[in-house]
């Protein structure tokens, strides 16, 4: 009897030992897509994350944890080089042996142009507007069709690569580093808040299945399986969010930073403008006073700030107007890091809306 009970606690000590060993070194950028590889790779791994709490990557600073698990890392999962700028170069070096994904260059991604006026004059703030919305996300699906052609092309180029050279990850890290210039131009003029549109997420997923089976072949069945979970439970969050936000479709509001035509343009809604163009730029005096005149020719009844930025700005810009306040989180700051968080971020920012705008 305790020969069997010896034997046995070996074996399931070599299982535990042996079985998370294949996808240990899977690393993420930011909390929404750590929190969709996590959904992935549940019951196999859990993806060490980058950028944690409040932080943001526009003003990230690495942790020696951070480096380390670089240096380790068999799979980096980012948005683009350009949305993280400031962990492009240790992903470079520090992750040289890694295989680097940029979710921003997943097939089937819809891609939005950045609106590089934060007024957003462009913009037809009546009820028409969903109608509109939806022309234009249909143009942007097609051109994206044909855009993701070269994608699909440089991913089966990049496979080869890895394939060709598994030990010796020179000639991969060259091969990213070609496609990353290339790319370069075509993303700077885009939108690369990607994630806050779920049908974006439920590409990402299938990317992010992809990769995983085929840096651990072992348990691709896992990845698979969870994938269509995760695909599936997307669907709903759709659905879901269309129902909560359907009373608040064509009542202007205005942004900290314009971060979130994704989820606007997903499901109908009207952004009147952003306060600041980009958020590591603050705005000055003329464009708070552009802000303001743009809140009373819209009749906007809700000004958003964002929790990792401070509110004194939105207070200039609402004060002495009855112009209600509330709060838009892009990452997560305040959720939980897992599986479950960018379902968490997506209804807080749903019920956001919801309660300010109406």
């Amino acid at each position: 009897m305790h020969a069997k009970t010896t034997g046995k606690l070996l074996a399931l000590a070599i299982v535990g030992f042996c079985s998370p060993a294949a996808a240990d070194g899977v690393v993420a950028t930011i909390k929404p897509l750590h929190s969709l590889v996590s959904f992935v790779t549940a019951g196999v791994a859990e993806p060490y994350l980058l950028i944690e709490g409040a932080a943001s990557p526009h003003g990230y600073a690495m942790r020696p944890s951070d480096a380390e698990a670089l240096e380790n890392a068999r799979v980096i999962f980012r948005v683009d080089e350009d949305f993280e700028a400031t962990l492009s170069g240790p992903i470079r070096t520090l992750g040289r042996k890694a295989r680097v994904v940029s979710l921003l260059r997943t097939p089937g991604m819809v891609m939005r142009s950045l609106r590089l006026n934060a007024a957003f004059e462009h913009h037809d703030h009546d009820h028409d507007g969903h109608a509109e919305a939806d022309e234009d996300h249909a143009k942007h699906a097609e051109a994206d069709e044909h855009g993701h052609d070269r994608h699909a092309e440089a991913d089966e180029d990049h496979a080869k690569h890895a394939e060709a050279d598994e030990h010796g990850h020179d000639r991969h890290a060259k091969a990213d580093e070609d496609h990353g210039h290339d790319e370069h131009r075509e993303h700077a003029e885009h939108d690369l808040h990607i994630w806050l549109d779920p049908a974006n997420a439920r590409a990402m997923a299938g990317l992010i299945v992809e990769t995983m089976s085929a840096v651990d072949p072992a348990n691709a069945s896992i990845y698979a399986r969870n994938g269509r979970e995760l695909a599936s439970r997307l669907d709903a969050l759709i659905k879901e969010i269309g129902e909560t936000v359907a009373p608040v479709r064509g009542k202007p509001f205005i942004v900290f930073h314009d971060a979130y035509q994704y989820f606007e343009e997903r499901f109908g809604l009207t952004a009147a403008g952003a306060i600041a163009v980009a958020p590591e730029r603050l705005p000055g005096a003329q464009r708070i006073a552009e802000i303001r005149a743009r809140l009373r020719e819209t009749s906007a009844v809700c000004v958003f700030r964002e929790p990792q930025f401070s509110s004194s700005l939105v207070d200039v810009v609402v004060e002495g107007t009855n112009t209600r306040t509330g709060v838009l989180d892009p990452l997560g700051a305040t959720i939980e890091d897992g599986p479950e968080l960018y379902f968490s971020l997506l209804r807080a920012m749903a019920a956001s809306f919801r309660k300010c705008v109406g």
